[in-house]
């Protein structure tokens, strides 16, 4: 397969990304729309001219964002709703009063290096958050996205899942000590792996998924980290980290592909090591059969 490069690079913007395209009449969701990245992809969704609802946990802040949203972009069309990925009840509510078309799912919301938590299920905290209840709202929102025939799923993983591959044996860290990085780096390999095995299911429904590498933005996705650490020179600004999930999700450069990994707004090298934890893609993130085995525990966990 070709790599897929654009005219874009990592000092592109989601506005610049967005320019000239026309999206009045379709439908985009994106998860964790009331901070960060979140924001900047919602609203360059709206500049489009697409209905876009905000799914986050606190609906204070994103009635706050979508009325930020509707006065800098004149769209009318922004929605909020409260979406818990970590609870499965309130995936279940929301997917329930979803009844329309869907042509966007755009999942950015996650968190970062935080400490040992499990849900009431025993599900390790990030993993649930940043992959499971993703995989959950996609499931239940597949006949949404296939009702138009041309959906496209969008997950925002990080150069860290070059930390750990998903560690099948020991999802939850019922075995080993646990490590916040290893534990997001696993969880980022995850959304990569979910691409893979959504677009080999669901492409014969006319929906792809792709994933990518924001970049290095300075947001709350560091509360448990004491700050960005990353180096000026290679950080972003919230609407540069936007810019690669608006490409995925709305430029006609990425129609019918799926399965990929993508950073500053092209396809990823594949890496041989770790390379630093910074740029490229681990095979293992793009093995169908690495995905076929987390599609397959990711169904035996909600079973």
């Amino acid at each position: 397969m070709a790599q897929i490069t654009t005219p874009f690079g990592r000092h592109s913007t989601a506005a610049e990304v967005a320019e000239g395209i026309a999206l009045s009449g379709k439908r985009a969701i994106v998860t964790g729309a009331a901070s960060g990245i979140g924001v900047e992809t919602a609203r360059a969704l709206a500049h489009t001219g697409a209905e876009v609802t905000l799914a986050v946990r606190n609906t204070d802040a994103g009635a706050q964002t979508a009325a930020d949203i509707t006065a800098t972009t004149g769209n009318q069309n922004i929605h909020v709703a409260q979406l818990d990925l970590a609870n499965r009840a309130s995936i279940a509510k929301f997917v329930a009063a979803w009844d329309e078309p869907l042509h966007i799912l755009l999942n950015n919301a996650g968190v970062m290096a935080s400490p040992e938590q499990h849900t009431p299920e025993g599900w390790e905290m990030q993993f649930a958050t940043n992959h499971l209840g993703h995989f959950a709202l996609a499931i239940g929102l597949h006949d949404a996205l296939a009702e138009d025939g041309a959906a496209r799923i969008v997950s925002v993983s990080s150069s860290s899942h070059l930390m750990s591959p998903v560690v099948f044996d020991d999802i939850h860290f019922a075995f080993r000590p646990y490590d916040p990085w290893l534990a997001y780096g696993q969880s980022k390999t995850a959304n990569i792996l979910f691409a893979v095995g959504a677009t080999a299911r669901w492409f014969k429904d006319g929906i792809t998924a792709n994933a990518l590498m924001p970049g290095a933005i300075a947001t709350n996705l560091q509360r448990y980290t004491d700050g960005l650490k990353t180096p000026p020179e290679r950080q972003k600004t919230p609407e540069q980290g936007a810019a690669t999930s608006v490409l995925l999700a709305s430029s006609v450069l990425l129609e019918g592909i799926g399965g990929r990994y993508f950073e500053d707004c092209n396809e990823a090298t594949i890496v041989a090591n770790g390379n630093g934890y910074i740029s490229g893609v681990a095979p293992y993130a793009l093995d169908p059969d690495n995905a076929d085995r987390l599609w397959e525990e990711s169904l035996r966990l909600f079973a």
